[in-house]
């Protein structure tokens, strides 16, 4: 007997037993022919989740490789991801996941009609990759301690963090970031067949008080103190692809879900859920969605850096419209180039369109103001502001004059033009600071002071160099420091300049030494070099590839001496056919 099974698309996803009744002679007789899964459909143009880009659909539905993008908005950075979705047992646990979260969402699992619409499928997921609900899938390590748990920076795919959460009866895994985050639930979401993708937005603002700004303190020496508010260097969230019938939308768009949970600065963490349009965000219409005002000032948000004077006194010394959500990236379809989607966020800064956007949201943001007009709202935003540093007639800035690697030094050009027809004599402070992706200052370990003299309209080069033997002892899992420069405020003039800057790790080099066929043993070169002018010790390879590996390898190479190139050969055999590509994680002292 060939059964053929149609479902609807207003069918609930999950899984089904397929049951068989036969009557003969007057007896029934109950037979189980065995399960079958119901997911949601992109192909199919009566789901809400329907894409009809075929190219967009391999990308988003069926691509099991991903690329994340860190790093600084001057400086990214990018590493492959394995998101697995198809791996064995993977679609059961995404199942779990959603029986776990019914509770969240109708206080028990008796009605299972919400498991029909993506939009309450995607917030239940959203609610249990977080980090701060007792099932969570993965925590985020408090104070950067990881002595209890694994790197967050050492995980190369979903596949691993999803099976250790189900077979430790759905405790939260240690430790993740917001960029594994992010990856974990582009994968449950696409194995239940939604559309979704990771997103990163560079300079991302974490404000307790002010949702439309987020400031920075600075001492008289440069140091960036830890203060209420952070400006993450990057973000990650997912964005998945659904129609809204809870907005009468009839065809699908990009809704923004952020898994990582924010602090609120009162000692409770909240979660930006979502789903929130990411069309509404650019437009300003933030009551059309959930958390749609926490969206819009991650992306819209004023920075401004302040001079601390003696822990009494704080003096503004800059502040600009743009840093936050300045660049907001993904990988293209079919390539692994990166796609500039800020322009779906948010319009041009300082067009027509922008600035209508951001009366509306800051009137629904802001309730005092929901009857201000438009020039009323310009001129709250104007007194907030300040004359920038070409004002006091210094231009500066901070160039990279290479793109130091692990083990390398650090050569700048810092740049100085007096904009005035007089002689100027200026005392600076310079500092080097050890940043975490997420804002927090951590070591300054470099100072130094300098007294410049500009003649009339001189523009002036100054070399700076920080050694691998000054930062090498400091720089940890992020691999991001931040030079700053300020003026001695004795002089009469505050002025500062800052660049944050991303030490890149040395490669490691993956080489198949025969083509993956099904079934049929495969060789891998992996080879490394140990850049340091010392020992490298406890260096672990972890090796994660899809269709080639059921568990992650783990290779341990020992002690690397100085400049010694590390090779290693790697036996494996596919077992299922599919798009191979091996992942290799050094991890050890230093990194």
């Amino acid at each position: 007997i060939n059964i053929s099974v149609f479902p609807p698309s207003n069918a609930c996803v999950g899984r089904y037993i397929l049951n068989m009744q036969i009557t003969s002679c007057g007896h029934t007789y109950q037979r189980c022919l065995g399960d079958f899964y119901v997911l949601f459909n992109p192909w199919c143009a009566d789901d809400p989740v329907y894409m009809d880009n075929q190219a967009q659909r391999e990308e988003y539905v069926l691509n099991e490789h991903g690329i994340l993008y860190e790093g600084v908005h001057k400086h990214i950075t990018s590493r492959p991801w394995h998101f697995g979705q198809f791996e064995d047992g993977i679609l059961d646990i995404c199942l779990k996941i959603l029986d776990m979260g019914a509770s969240y969402h109708h206080g028990s699992d008796r009605d299972h009609c919400w498991r029909n619409d993506p939009v309450h499928v995607s917030m239940v997921v959203n609610h249990m990759i977080s980090s701060h609900t007792t099932n969570g899938i993965m925590k985020i390590p408090e104070n950067n301690d990881y002595l209890k748990g694994t790197k967050p920076f050492s995980w190369n795919g979903s596949v691993p963090i999803l099976q250790q959460w189900y077979n430790g009866r759905c405790r939260p895994v240690r430790y993740g970031y917001c960029g594994s985050l992010a990856s974990v639930m582009c994968t449950v979401m696409r194995c239940l067949g939604i559309p979704s993708r990771v997103v990163t937005n560079f300079c991302f603002p974490s404000s307790t008080e002010n949702p439309l700004g987020v400031n920075e303190v600075f001492d008289c020496t440069g140091k960036n103190l830890c203060g209420k508010d952070k400006l993450w260097r990057y973000h990650c969230w997912n964005e998945s692809w659904m129609a809204r019938r809870d907005l009468n939308q009839c065809c699908g768009d990009w809704q923004c879900l952020d898994p990582t949970p924010l602090e609120t600065g009162r000692g409770n963490w909240l979660s930006c859920s979502g789903p929130t349009w990411v069309r509404s965000i650019r437009e300003g219409e933030l009551d059309l969605d959930y958390d749609g005002h926490h969206v819009f000032s991650r992306v819209n948000s004023n920075y401004v850096g302040w001079l601390s004077q003696n822990n009494t006194h704080k003096v503004k010394v800059c502040c600009d419209a743009w840093p936050c959500g300045q660049h907001l990236i993904t990988k293209s379809v079919g390539s692994e180039q990166f796609q500039d989607i800020t322009g779906a966020y948010k319009y041009e800064l300082g067009s027509v369109k922008n600035k209508e956007a951001f009366y509306r949201a800051y009137r629904r943001i802001h309730p005092g103001y929901c009857n201000a007009s438009n020039c009323h709202i310009e001129r709250e935003l104007s007194a907030l502001k300040n004359p920038f540093l070409s004002d006091s007639g210094v231009n500066m800035r901070l160039k990279m004059a290479n793109c130091p690697m692990y083990g390398e030094d650090v050569q700048l050009h810092w740049l100085l033009e007096n904009l005035r027809n007089e002689n100027k004599t200026l005392k600076f402070h310079l500092c080097a600071q050890i940043i975490t992706y997420s804002g927090c200052p951590m070591d300054q370990f470099w100072t130094d002071s300098v007294n410049v003299t500009l003649g009339p309209r001189e523009v002036k080069k100054i070399p700076l160099c920080i050694s691998y033997t000054q930062y090498g002892p400091y720089l940890c899992d992020h691999n991001i420091m931040k030079v700053v420069a300020v003026s001695d405020p004795e002089c009469g003039e505050v002025l500062m300049v800052s660049r944050d800057i991303v030490i890149n790790r040395p490669p490691v080099i993956v080489k198949l030494l025969s083509q993956p066929r099904l079934k049929v043993p495969c060789t891998a070169e992996i080879s490394f070099c140990n850049p340091l002018q010392e020992d490298m010790k406890n260096c672990v390879m972890t090796l994660e590839g899809c269709g080639l590996f059921k568990e992650p390898m783990t290779i341990d190479l020992g002690t690397l001496a100085a400049n010694q190139q590390a090779r290693t050969i790697v036996e494996f055999t596919p077992y299922r056919l599919g798009s191979h590509r091996l992942l290799a994680n050094l991890g050890c002292h230093k990194f």
